[in-house]
């Protein structure tokens, strides 16, 4: 119903020449529409006459028309686009106005990037004249320029044939040479767009063959006589965290020592926001067991820097302490079929190794009232609860087993959720009848089985002293 409404002003604002109210029903009634329903009606939707208003100085019809387009175009087939809207967007690409510009290139050029999946698409994409539109569009501006390569990565990442296309259009070597050049702000945005080409297999290779990987690291080297690289030190670190685990960890950090350097380097930098990135890039790396051993291999350093990220969860600001929680959770954590006696003894001494009573340490951050660093805090314990060490260690502390059976504890949805899992993690481990006992066994089934938001009715609680 709502779609008929929708398709009746759509033919409106076509038979009008300044049609500003009904692009404003038009808008405001695309709220409320299903994009379900709207691609039932794709073959309806005639949107030349939206793009042909853009071309006046109009700045709030210019605004309707964009936030318009970027509801209808999801609901049009993306080879229909590049067929018979491949005119409208190439001069949405000189639009004057920015937004359209910026419109043009996210909306229309993310259904260019769903075409370029098949063979036939990425042709006809690439023997269009678009690349050259591209490249001048790029001189409007850093955003525009930055969408550009975003979008280019999106293609490229899409196939090694489709990676091969963007090299050939020398877009792709045009980033890399940015994120290589003298700007350093340039560079900051840049590694993230050349992060996301390294999360697929060909990407990587891409990167590798062309010695980029070797020249991040280079500049990771050089970094400590810049003073500027705080603006892209971060993100060049994040980028060999990601590396990693995509690959294989002990392989990135054999092959390059100084990323693993300067991560230990950077957690103890005076500079909040370089210990915030080599935690999170310790938990990255730490995600899986491969990763661990290579942590594990480097000694006592790692055991100094269990200290500093424990000192942190309990002294930092609260962004930071949250940071350094769930880079514990993902180092703590240890999947069950791979509980060997080794590996667990590892997690025992490095969780052992963050403060006089971890324990105690976390379950006071898990009491204070911001409900972030409460579930940060709760993830810890759930990352450790089906290791059996863990479990003796909760079961020995004071209170700890009525904490976590006492739900009047938590009061936010987060919170709850976030207890939950932990009750689950513990209830489903296979050894904790055995070091929790029968009695706290069933306590815990019973927990698990009225789910996350179970009130006690009133009325029981009068007897409770009788039972």
């Amino acid at each position: 119903m709502m779609a008929a409404q929708a398709l009746a002003l759509l033919r409106e604002v076509s038979r009008l020449e300044a049609p500003l109210e009904e692009l404003r029903a038009l808008q405001s009634v695309l709220q409320s529409v299903p994009l379900s329903e709207l691609r039932e009606q794709a073959a309806e939707l005639h949107l030349g006459p939206l793009f042909s208003l853009l071309h006046e100085n109009h700045r709030e019809q210019t605004a309707l028309c964009v936030s318009i387009l970027e509801r209808l175009l999801q609901a049009v087939e993306p080879v229909h686009v590049a067929r018979n809207l491949k005119g409208d967007l190439q001069r949405g690409l000189t639009h004057p106005s920015d937004s359209v510009k910026i419109l043009t290139l996210s909306q229309a050029i993310k259904s260019l990037s769903r075409i370029s999946l098949t063979q036939a698409g990425l042709e006809a994409l690439f023997e269009s004249n678009l690349l050259d539109d591209l490249k001048n569009v790029m001189k409007t501006n850093d955003i525009v320029r930055y969408r550009v390569y975003e979008l280019i990565v999106e293609i490229s990442s899409v196939s090694p044939e489709s990676l091969n296309y963007c090299t050939t259009s020398g877009l792709v070597t045009q980033l890399l040479r940015e994120l290589t050049g003298e700007d350093v702000l340039v560079r900051a945005t840049c590694i993230e767009t050349v992060t996301s080409l390294a999360s697929t297999h060909h990407g990587r290779q891409y990167l590798a063959q062309e010695g980029v990987i070797d020249q991040i690291s280079n500049i990771i080297v050089g970094a400590d006589s810049d003073p500027f690289s705080s603006f892209y030190l971060p993100g060049f670190v994040k980028f060999f965290g990601n590396l990693a685990i995509m690959d294989s960890p002990q392989q990135v950090c054999e092959r390059y020592p100084v990323f693993v350097e300067k991560v230990f380097e950077m957690t103890e930098s005076q500079d909040p926001t370089m210990v915030g990135v080599a935690v999170d890039t310790i938990g990255i790396l730490g995600s899986n067991v491969e990763g661990k051993q290579v942590l594990q291999k480097t000694g006592t350093r790692f055991e100094r820097l269990l200290v500093k990220i424990g000192y942190q969860a309990k002294n930092a600001s609260t962004e930071l302490k949250i940071r350094c929680l769930d880079a514990l959770s993902s180092l703590l954590y240890l999947p069950p079929e791979q509980q060997t006696d080794d590996l667990l003894r590892m997690t025992e001494s490095w969780f052992s190794s963050l403060s006089r009573d971890p324990l105690e340490l976390f379950r006071g951050i898990s009491n204070q009232p911001f409900p972030d660093l409460r579930c940060a805090a709760l993830k810890v314990f759930t990352a450790i609860a089906d290791q059996p060490w863990a479990q003796k260690l909760m079961f020995n502390s004071p209170g700890f087993v009525e904490y976590v059976m006492d739900r009047s504890v938590e009061r936010d949805k987060a919170s709850k959720d976030a207890k939950y899992e932990l009750v689950k993690a513990l209830a489903n481990s296979k050894t904790i009848a055995e070091i929790f006992g029968n009695p706290n066994y069933l306590r815990l089934r019973t927990y698990l089985s009225e789910g996350p938001y179970y009130v006690k009715p009133i009325s029981t609680t009068a007897v409770e002293g009788a039972e």
